[in-house]
């Protein structure tokens, strides 16, 4: 199914989500020491993640299906409890969790909170979300120069 327009920007920027996850997936893989990739999910969440979800928070809004915006809400305190507890250990198994975590979120937005969006609200509401949008999403940047995935 076609992505509304108005939440284009949101699902490009999940693309690049993915990717994150993949390439954390593909350090653990390759034995990757556990600063090198904390040091790029710290960058990746200071440089786009943290501000997608402060985005999400903000455009995104009340929809009658508190259930799924309970879960956005509930899987967006579990992703910045996993950095945080990241960053207090070393549990080389905290990496994976983050990453199956982004994953997982990523893909319940995409296939379960987004087309909710597009079939509840209204032409002018998604405009409206687009249109804030415009106004203060940037494109995403992983320019990570530690290419520890390849």
């Amino acid at each position: 199914m076609k992505r509304n327009e108005n939440l284009v920007p949101l699902s490009r920027d999940h693309h690049f989500g993915l990717l994150c996850s993949w390439k954390i997936r593909q350090g653990i893989k390759k034995n990757v020491s556990y600063d090198r990739i904390k040091k790029y999910i710290n960058y990746y969440w200071q440089e786009n993640l943290s501000r997608h979800f402060e985005i999400e928070d903000l455009v995104l809004p009340e929809t009658g299906n508190n259930i799924l915006q309970i879960q956005m809400e509930k899987e967006h305190i579990e992703i910045r409890k996993l950095i945080n507890t990241m960053n207090q250990t070393k549990d080389i198994r905290i990496l994976g969790d983050f990453a199956n975590a982004l994953s997982s979120h990523i893909r319940f937005e995409e296939r379960m909170y987004f087309p909710h969006l597009e079939e509840y609200l209204s032409d002018e509401k998604m405009n409206n979300i687009g249109a804030q949008l415009e106004q203060i999403h940037q494109k995403e940047n992983d320019s990570y120069q530690d290419e520890f995935w390849k």
